[in-house]
């Protein structure tokens, strides 16, 4: 009797990490991306636990490639940053391998994924926990108003009102999980820190504000050899007067000293010519 065949090894589970789609829609929601991912990874960069990611694979179900997301931008709090896990980089988050799912997810809607958006993702985000729940539509084609912002209360989302921004007449939504007030202008979404007292400036205007800076410290410096330069000459201008003022009193001595020797006759090499 022949001895049983081995039996073949599983087959692994692929988990893609990419699904061949663009970041956005158009340009515009690309750049709205780009930017908050921006913001938000500068505004936690110093902090390791908080993971900032955008158009990321989530997988929920261990062994069912079909049950994953692909939110436009998340954040977990409690997840480890991909340089500081020993074990590398993910490719994509699988929730049984870390210690939670999201704690915010924005999506950059547009008409079509607005059901998506709408329905089938809150739904889903909803079960997962995701504790704030952001809509964004930047050009303002179907969303009234175009940000909108859920929080989870007790299994269910609760929608945000807006409020005014500290300092200024901007209306926007708070997010209690980002610590940031969210607001658009324009086809922009925007973010301000209430404790620095600022907005979070994107890319670009980080460079702008660089290179103004560069300028203003090379008018400064620019400015000070000036200063510098006519401190030292006038400097050497009074040393010069009192050079000549000590030069004028030593001959107003030496001919002082002359007369109260009695001769009163000035010798001719002291008289001046």
């Amino acid at each position: 009797m022949s001895a049983p065949l081995p039996a073949a090894p599983p087959v692994p589970i692929e988990y893609p990490g990419s699904d061949g789609k663009p970041m956005g829609e158009t340009l515009t929601h690309g750049r709205c991306i780009h930017d908050v991912l921006y913001f938000l990874h500068g505004f936690f960069a110093a902090r390791a636990d908080v993971l900032v990611a955008g158009d990321n694979f989530i997988y929920y179900e261990e062994g069912n490639p079909r049950a994953s997301v692909v939110p436009d931008v998340f954040v977990v709090f409690g997840a480890v940053k991909n340089e500081y896990r020993e074990e590398g980089w993910r490719d994509v988050y699988k929730l049984w391998e870390e210690p939670k799912g999201p704690d915010f997810v924005l999506e950059v809607t547009s008409p079509s994924t607005r059901r998506e958006d709408l329905v089938q993702k809150r739904s889903l985000y909803g079960r997962l926990g995701v504790g704030e729940y952001f809509l964004f539509d930047p050009k303002g084609e179907y969303l009234k108003p175009r940000l909108q912002g859920m929080r989870l209360d007790g299994g269910e989302y609760e929608r945000l009102a807006e409020v005014r921004l500290p300092g200024g007449g901007v209306e926007g939504l708070w997010s209690e999980v980002l610590g940031l007030y969210l607001y658009g202008r324009g086809r922009e979404l925007r973010l301000y820190d209430p404790v620095g007292g600022e907005e979070l400036r994107t890319h670009e205007e980080e460079i702008a504000a660089r290179r103004e800076e560069a300028a203003a410290r090379q008018r400064e410096a620019a400015a000070r050899r000036a200063a510098e330069a006519r401190a030292a000459e006038a400097d050497a201008r009074a040393a010069e007067a009192d050079a000549r003022v000590a030069e004028a009193e030593a001959r107003v001595a030496e001919l002082e000293a002359l007369l109260s020797s009695g001769s009163g006759a000035i010798p001719p090499e002291k008289r001046r010519p």
